[in-house]
């Protein structure tokens, strides 16, 4: 049973992104293995295995996840960072068919409203940045649904349809801990835990388009520990 990371990337500043991700694997995970969907020609050397995006677009990744060459993935969005060992992560798939930390905001948006299904608040969003899961046939009808649902509602962001057919599906969902998608890590939180990362940090200062200018960089950089 193969076993892998990976990454959707569309754009040059993205694809860059995605290879500092994959060397935070391979340095924290020897012999795990990544592989990458872009539009690149050349997108570089840190992935075990390549695959081509035809049709572009701002989230590709809902056309791609359905594609994983592996039987267990781990997706990762470009802004994230591994750090720790993700063998326990994976042991999850034993018993759930994908996992996905609880969305930190609000479900309820009052410029987004529902798509479809009436689900009830204490239902939550799931952030789409960190999503493990099989690949079975369940799970790939699942995703494949996803992309049809999301092409169809026409919304930007990803997460009101992925609920609402979580909502209406039959798959064993876990929730990931913190400690596998850290949205805010600061040198306080650093100093606080021991001078220790998170598993898997996921935030805005590693997005290659919402980093801003130099000031708003060097800023950054003095949030937090290791980035």
């Amino acid at each position: 049973m193969s076993r892998g990371v990976l990454l959707i990337a569309t754009g040059a500043a993205h694809v860059a992104a995605a290879r500092a991700v994959a060397d935070s694997v391979h340095r924290s995970n020897p012999g795990l293995s990544v592989g990458l969907f872009s539009d690149s020609d050349a997108p570089g050397e840190a992935f075990d295995w390549t695959g081509t995006i035809s049709a572009p677009h701002v989230r590709s990744k809902v056309d791609y996840l359905g594609e994983s060459p592996f039987d267990e993935t781990l997706y990762l969005d470009t802004d994230t960072r591994v750090f720790a060992d993700l063998s326990d992560l994976y042991r999850l798939l034993e018993r759930f068919d994908l996992a996905a930390a609880h969305r930190d905001r609000a479900v309820v948006r009052r410029k987004m409203p529902r798509w479809r299904e009436d689900v009830p608040a204490s239902f939550p969003e799931h952030n789409g940045g960190v999503l493990l899961y099989r690949g079975t046939p369940a799970v790939r009808a699942f995703l494949a649904e996803w992309r049809a649902a999301y092409a169809e509602a026409g919304l930007t962001a990803d997460q009101r349809t992925f609920r609402e057919l979580l909502w209406a599906s039959d798959l064993r969902i876990a929730v990931l801990p913190e400690r596998y998608n850290r949205r805010r890590f600061t040198w306080l939180d650093w100093l606080a835990e021991g001078r220790q990362m998170p598993a898997i940090l996921h935030t805005n200062r590693l997005h290659p388009g919402k980093q801003g200018g130099w000031i708003r960089q060097r800023a950054n950089r003095l949030i937090g520990p290791g980035v």
